[in-house]
């Protein structure tokens, strides 16, 4: 199963990107910008960028460490980030209204939980196995 599976060299380049742009962008940001709309928008996107390559090498290990009867391709590894960095924007989206509570925490953990569950039950449900022909005769 592990011969099949993309190495981690390959996503490493995205995630150092993700995680210098994110957090560089993040600190200027918040020191070189006033609280406009557009440095709520920019503050957002860079903490999306951050979180996603930061939960990058995590999903990659965790995907490595726990194997599924058939490993994960690339697409699930980096869609899986992405989860992460949107859960980490949309919390601190709600907290500037003072949202965020631990039942918001659960709740919005478990609902995008959910939802990749269900995508991955699409993708085994629509995984087909390749037809080779065999003619021995």
């Amino acid at each position: 199963m592990d011969s099949q599976q993309i190495p981690f060299k390959t996503y490493l380049p995205s995630a150092i990107t993700l995680i210098l742009l994110g957090w560089g962008g993040l600190a200027a940001t918040l020191y070189f910008s006033l609280p406009f709309v557009w440095s709520r928008w920019a503050f957002f996107v860079f903490i999306i960028m951050a979180l996603t390559g930061i939960a990058l090498p995590i999903v990659f290990y965790f995907h490595k460490r726990f194997p599924d009867e058939s490993p994960a391709e690339p697409n699930v590894i980096i869609r899986q980030s992405i989860w992460a960095g949107v859960y980490g924007a949309t919390l601190a989206w709600l907290q500037l209204e003072r949202l965020v509570t631990l039942y918001v925490i659960l709740g919005l953990a478990g609902g995008l939980i959910a939802a990749e569950y269900f995508i991955r039950i699409r993708e085994k449900a629509n995984r087909r196995i390749p037809q080779t022909d065999d003619d021995s005769s």
